[in-house]
């Protein structure tokens, strides 16, 4: 069904398709394509080993609540009750000692009927809601229990009067479970990786336990497929005609006519099966081509023959343009390389992503047209992204369905409609199939199958597990070393003959394969990687001692964090085609905004005093570059970014001393501890006044040439604002790649300690206001490059006794010589010609 009827499922499920593909399958429903004895949970673990990565096991009720507390009884006495002229009390027996007294209302109640009673202490639901049966007095009269109506239990929709049960042979006291015949039903959560379409069904999934079974405990154990030999047509005429106008587009297109069809709900066992997997049961003929989508991986879809225009199908695109409705009410526009289900005047269905709002199948339908399909999984794909739909049909078909299937599944549809809902099957199928699909060649040899599993399986082995997997031996080599196997088509991941040796070690078992004693290995050269690498691990351990803890965002997020920003504009960002949600609908330009999310999480939660880092990228998008057929990412850009958090406390209080809160300059510290890390230097970079407008103040981090390196700050109080922050955040951002670009070109060594003292001299200097401390680091470092170790600043004044346009600078200045301990003549010379370069370079006096 290309999602057809489904429309508020088909809009929960649109476009939760990422990596993989979360299945429901219903462990009842499994039993019948194969035998097996295994338990629920034994059953997940074989799936999770053959690389059907089972999440959960998930005990599931057809009716809710399992009719637990509910038993057969019988009415032994019926009588009006005294204060009420439409209640009875009766005496009922529950198969106990003693029968129970319960006041009923209901109309039908008489001695000698057998019920179904709620005793004591039993919950009864009704919608969302719950409710308990207890002990009571009614009107005076005490009652222990409920004689049920249908609707009240769950086993039908009446509620005209209480259920009375014909058959006398029932024993009072007999659970209602075992009367109805419930049992519970199992749902196993099978997580598919996007190669393995072929076990997007239940058929698909029951291949795969009936090859395990044959391999490891019932040989010869068959999956067990539903006969069509029954289908036949009931008229010769009838039917409508139906065309394709390009076959790439669709390479095989089955359908038949059924006249005469009896559209209602359908029968129980259908709804069970569709409701166990999560789906909502609609009428007997959508409940049928879901059953057959989910039971055996083919989407189908059911057009109401009166919508049919001019009696005949085209299968065609239509003219770039062309409106068209589709069943979630939407008009979209469709593109000359949409394919179409057509009639002879209109577009009716989107072929294997969606159906339109006025062909479906409706309770007044009594003539339908069954299509079973074949269509070109990058066509189907294309599609589905431009309109921003994702069905389950689309999944299947974007992956590829198989095309020697479409018959087989449309007679067995034809034959369910027929059972269920009634009607003629007129004329012969259509069946349109000009280039048919062989199953696919590959050559390999058990050689192969050793070298790359790493053990010897015996020839036997390996010939049971291919036979059990479709895949035929068609022929060997004259040694019998080598085989020329055929794939069967419904297998469209396999192809190489890796493939094939992937497939028989999954089915004889990871597990079985032992590990030995020895390793080999080759020797191999370190590359931009794995510098890369070494260097976040590096930085990691570093942070990590620092008291940081790593954090991982999610890459996507919301475009309401840069609808208001200049440096970061909306239309700069790399949007999804396909998006979650609105909060997940572009690539990050920064991790800002995933780490304050990550902050404000934890705050709220009453930690909060922080300090986070995370390695990721960010993406872009430059609106105005054009995509070339030699660079078609021009306008994309990807970066890779280092960023760092620091909020609250760095330090916690105590009896002994008061908090300290973290300030921008701890931050500062862990920034020079990484450039010092990477082997950057100060003097190889500059620091000066940033313009960011996610920051309140900040500084850019640039090298002498001025190309950027990251920026540090704090952030402002409105962007805190948005995620409900409340205390001030410092952040730096540095560019990853443009770090270990420079990294890379440095060693960093470990030196012993000097065994001489540090000599440390101060200064007090006068300068001009616009001075910057990095501007005397700068010149005292041009002044002396072997002696000088360290400058730092310990204060600053400006006011009093100052002249005006003047601030002073208290710097301390440490000098060291390795080897030798320094002189004063050595120190004094040092110290005159940093002055003279202060003054030269800064202006700077002697205070």
């Amino acid at each position: 069904m290309h999602g057809s009827h489904a429309v508020a499922a088909a809009t929960a499920r649109q476009n939760r398709y990422l990596a993989s593909y979360i299945m429901n399958i219903s462990y009842k429903w499994l039993k019948q394509y194969v035998d097996f004895d295994l338990t629920p949970e034994e059953l997940a673990s074989l799936l999770t080993s053959t690389g059907l990565e089972t999440g959960s096991v998930e005990e599931v009720e057809s009716i809710r609540g399992g009719l637990r507390g509910l038993v057969i009884g019988r009415v032994l006495t019926c009588e009006p009750h005294p204060d009420s002229d439409h209640l009875h009390v009766t005496t009922v027996d529950l198969g106990e000692e003693a029968p129970v007294q319960i006041v009923c209302g209901a109309p039908n109640v008489a001695a000698g009927q057998t019920v179904v009673v709620a005793t004591v202490g039993t919950k009864l639901y009704d919608g969302d809601k719950e409710f308990t049966i207890k002990r009571s007095k009614i009107r005076g009269v005490e009652s222990l229990g409920m004689i049920c109506a249908e609707d009240e239990i769950g086993v039908g929709a009446s509620h005209d009067g209480i259920i009375v049960i014909t058959d006398r042979e029932v024993k009072p006291g007999t659970p209602a479970a075992e009367y109805f015949g419930l049992e519970s039903d199992y749902v196993l959560e099978v997580d598919l990786t996007p190669n393995r379409i072929d076990a997007a069904s239940h058929l698909g999934v029951a291949r795969d336990v009936a090859a395990w079974l044959s391999c490891h405990r019932t040989p010869g154990a068959k999956v067990i497929r539903p006969s069509v030999d029954a289908f036949r047509s009931d008229s010769p005429d009838g039917a409508i005609s139906v065309s394709i106008s390009d076959t790439e587009l669709c390479p095989r297109y089955s359908g038949v006519t059924i006249r005469g069809v009896n559209v209602a709900e359908s029968p129980k066992w259908l709804r069970d099966r569709l409701t166990a997997i999560g789906q909502r049961p609609i009428n007997n003929i959508v409940d049928i081509t879901n059953y057959i989508l989910h039971g055996f991986g083919q989407p189908l879809h059911c057009f109401d023959l009166a919508k049919i225009d001019g009696g005949s199908i085209e299968v065609r695109t239509c003219p770039e343009g062309t409106p068209f409705t589709t069943l979630d009410g939407v008009e979209r526009k469709l593109s000359a390389s949409d394919l179409m289900i057509c009639n002879a005047a209109k577009p009716m269905c989107i072929a294997g992503v969606f159906g339109g709002l006025d062909s479906g199948v409706t309770e007044q339908t009594t003539d339908i047209f069954i299509e079973s399909a074949c269509f070109n999984p990058t066509a189907v794909r294309r599609t589905a992204r431009r309109h921003g739909l994702s069905t389950d049909s689309s999944f299947r078909y974007e992956r590829g369905t198989d095309p020697n299937a479409t018959m087989y599944i449309l007679q067995l549809a034809a034959l369910m409609v027929k059972e269920l809902a009634g009607g003629e099957i007129c004329g012969q199928p259509v069946d349109i199939y000009p280039d048919p699909v062989e199953k696919y060649p590959v050559t390999l040899s058990y050689r192969q199958i050793d070298d790359l599993i790493g053990k010897h399986i015996e020839t036997a082995t390996v010939d049971s597990i291919l036979e059990s997997l479709d895949i035929d031996i068609a022929s060997r080599s004259a040694d019998g070393a080598t085989m020329d196997l055929r794939v069967a088509t419904y297998r469209v991941d396999v192809r190489r003959p890796c493939d094939v040796i992937e497939e028989i070690l999954r089915i004889y078992g990871y597990n079985n394969v032992e590990m030995g004693t020895t390793l080999q290995s080759s020797l191999s050269y370190r590359s931009a990687t794995d510098i890369d690498h070494t260097l976040k691990v590096n930085i990691s351990q570093q942070l990590t001692a620092e008291g940081f803890n790593e954090i991982l965002n999610n890459s996507l997020t919301s475009e309401s964090y840069y609808a208001h920003l200049q440096q970061m504009q909306l239309d700069h960002c790399v949007r999804l085609l396909n998006p979650l949600s609105s909060d997940l609908c572009v690539m990050r330009q920064t991790l800002l905004f995933g780490g304050l999310e990550s902050l404000a999480h934890n705050i709220n939660r009453k930690i909060s005093d922080l300090a986070m880092y995370e390695f990721g990228h960010v993406y872009s998008f430059n609106p105005e570059a054009t995509p070339t057929q030699e660079h078609p990412l021009a306008p994309y850009r990807e970066e890779s970014r280092l960023a760092l958090w620091i909020t609250g406390n760095i330090r916690p209080g105590n009896w002994a001393r008061p908090a300290q809160p973290s300030t921008f300059f701890d931050l500062k510290a862990a920034v020079a501890n990484i450039l010092a890390r990477l082997g950057i230097t100060e003097r190889e970079i500059k620091l000066q006044q940033g313009e960011g407008e996610i920051y309140s103040k900040s500084i850019d981090i640039l090298t002498r040439s001025g190309k950027q390196l990251g920026s540090m700050g704090i952030i402002s109080t409105d962007t805190l604002r948005r995620f409900d922050i409340k205390q001030p955040v410092a952040y730096a951002e540095l560019r990853w790649q443009e770090l270990t670009q420079m990294a890379a070109a440095r060693k960093v060594t470990f030196t012993p300690l000097p065994r001489t003292m540090p000599v440390q001299r101060d200064l007090a200097l006068l300068v001009d206001r616009t001075v910057t401390f990095d501007q005397i680091q700068r010149a005292v470092a041009e002044s002396e490059k072997r002696l000088l170790r360290n400058v730092t600043l310990f204060d600053v004044y400006e006011g009093k006794n100052l002249p005006e346009g003047k601030k002073s600078y208290a710097i301390s200045i440490t000098l060291q010589d390795d080897e030798r301990t320094l002189v004063d003549q050595q120190i004094e010379a040092v110290m005159q010609r940093i002055t003279a370069n202060l003054a030269k370079r800064t202006g700077a006096t002697l205070r």
